[in-house]
């Protein structure tokens, strides 16, 4: 919390710089404004209190108190990030009763979680219309959540004990949590500097493409972050330009690869690229299906008017708008090379669960839609901003099945399973199976209840892979082109949970939940 109330002077400053105030009283009055300092006040505060009247002598014991810690302090973050939204979401109305109220708090809390577990979910339908200091902290929530502010905790304070390790183990993506340096700070260093590095790089490419600093810097943070918040609301596409699609898929690509690879490649050392099996496998998944995309999209180019029509949409364009909508769309795709742009971008945008979006692929074959449904599931690679399975449990569940039929046939087999030539223990293989089947059933239960809000059923799926998955878009009613503002309440903060539970891998969670866990 004291770190929080530190980084939340920075959008601060964006908003007076962007917005000053004729005095110095003046900052109270406009509401972006005030919302930053109750949540500055409030974060300081807070971590004050705790920090003096919860100190102690004793070290944290282990796995419990690690993944109670990285589990609250989400959940904690995620309110004060709400802080500034909620209080600008209700100078906007005139409406102070009970319920407008919970519908302020409900979409705060939903734009501040899918900013900070890097989900691109959005409840807004005008975001220009938002003020600079607000579209900014939108932007760096996504920042903070990619690498971890818990990681970046470790890294300011390293002094936490033996469940340092399970903070840290509990908020970095994917099943493995490899240290570069004997000393867990060193490492979060480290990681926290490649991603500050490879941020820079992208933001002064963007920069000397003609994109201004502020614009540049957002986008750095949602495509580092794998996260998509944009600053536009046609997101990339709005500004139709060949240098900003590839600059970002490059970097798309670049945040779903595991940051220790970036490591080792900046000190010299270019052998995981060629011998890692997970993102030897990443990058082929993502070359033959920008291969497949291309060739259909065409060959069959987009769906017609009248079937477009039938997906559902909570508020569709008028007849003429939406027949102009399709027929740029079409065009987009008119040439080879439009087809192979748009099916790389989207590829990359989707498989990363960055979520970015330069075409509305809800009207693309419906072959595309299902393909962009299942890469929600796979994500990037381990130890990446990505979020999904990652690939190396999804390599692992495909070798697993192909050994259990493989026994199946020659029953006294002996077979370890093995991921570029090492064995890998039954206890990690059970385990990455078991996350597998975890992630499938939270999926079919998240689905069943989004069903109960939402009147389309390709919708209701479409919520919860792109929040269980942190992607963001998905199809029907929350497409590229549409939002979450229109979904109930009690759907939005379902929706939050699942976000949570993929950001933090769902283990995190509902081991901190469980009250077994809390049993001496």
């Amino acid at each position: 919390m004291l770190i929080m109330a530190g980084i939340l002077i920075v959008p601060l400053g964006i908003a007076i710089y962007y917005n000053p105030p004729a005095d110095f009283l003046g900052i109270f009055d406009e509401p972006e404004k005030l919302g930053f300092i109750l949540a500055i006040i409030f974060s300081a505060l807070i971590g004050v209190i705790l920090s003096v009247t919860c100190r102690s002598k004793s070290e944290l014991e282990g796995i419990r108190e690690g993944f109670a810690i990285v589990s609250v302090a989400w959940v904690a973050l995620g309110f004060l990030g709400a802080i500034p939204f909620f209080v600008y979401f209700l100078s906007t109305s005139s409406d102070y009763s009970l319920a407008h109220i919970i519908l302020s708090f409900t979409d705060a809390y939903f734009e501040s979680s899918s900013g900070f577990t890097t989900t691109g979910s959005s409840i807004l339908s005008n975001i220009e219309a938002l003020p600079k200091g607000l579209l900014f902290w939108r932007s760096l929530t996504h920042w903070l959540g990619g690498m971890g502010i818990i990681t970046l905790a470790i890294a300011i304070f390293p002094a936490m004990g033996v469940s340092g390790y399970h903070m840290f183990k509990g908020e970095v993506p994917g099943p493995t949590t490899e240290k570069i340096q004997p000393r867990l700070a060193e490492t979060a260093a480290i990681l926290w500097g490649v991603y500050a590095l490879l941020s820079l790089v992208e933001a002064v490419l963007l920069v000397g493409g003609g994109m201004n600093w502020f614009d540049s810097l957002c986008h750095t943070f949602g495509t580092m972050a794998t996260g998509g918040f944009s600053t536009m609301n046609g997101s990339i596409g709005q500004y139709n330009s060949n240098y900003f699609d590839w600059i970002i898929t490059i970097f798309m690509f670049l945040a779903g690869v595991n940051f220790l690879i970036h490591y080792q490649v900046i000190r010299g050392n270019f052998t995981d690229l060629f011998t890692n099996r997970e993102f030897l496998f990443y990058a082929k998944a993502i070359v033959v299906t920008i291969v497949v995309f291309t060739g259909i999209l065409y060959f069959a180019g987009i769906k017609p008017v009248e079937q477009a029509r039938d997906h559902f949409q909570y508020e569709p364009l008028p007849e003429e708008q939406f027949a102009e909508h399709v027929s740029d769309e079409g065009e987009k795709i008119s040439t080879l090379y439009g087809a192979f742009r748009y099916a790389s971008f989207q590829t990359v945008a989707i498989i990363t669960t960055t979520g970015y979006g330069t075409a509305d692929f809800d009207l693309w074959p419906d072959f595309c839609r299902f393909g962009l449904l299942v890469l929600m599931f796979w994500g990037g690679c381990a130890g990446s901003t990505g979020g999904g399975m990652k690939m190396i449990r999804v390599l692992v569940v495909l070798k697993a099945g192909w050994r259990e039929l493989l026994k199946m046939m020659r029953p006294h087999l002996v077979a370890p399973l093995k991921i570029g030539g090492a064995s890998m223990s039954e206890e990690r293989v059970v385990n990455i199976v078991a996350f597998f089947i975890m992630s499938m059933v939270l999926f079919v239960i998240g689905s069943l209840l989004m069903t109960l809000f939402i009147p389309d059923l390709v919708t209701s799926i479409a919520t919860v892979a792109a929040s269980l998955g942190n992607i963001g878009p998905g199809l029907g009613g929350i497409g590229s082109t549409q939002n979450y503002g229109w979904i109930p309440i009690p759907g939005k903060w379902i929706l939050i949970i699942f976000m949570l539970l993929g950001r933090l891998e769902i283990f995190t969670i509902l081991i901190a939940l469980r009250p077994a866990t809390w049993k001496k």
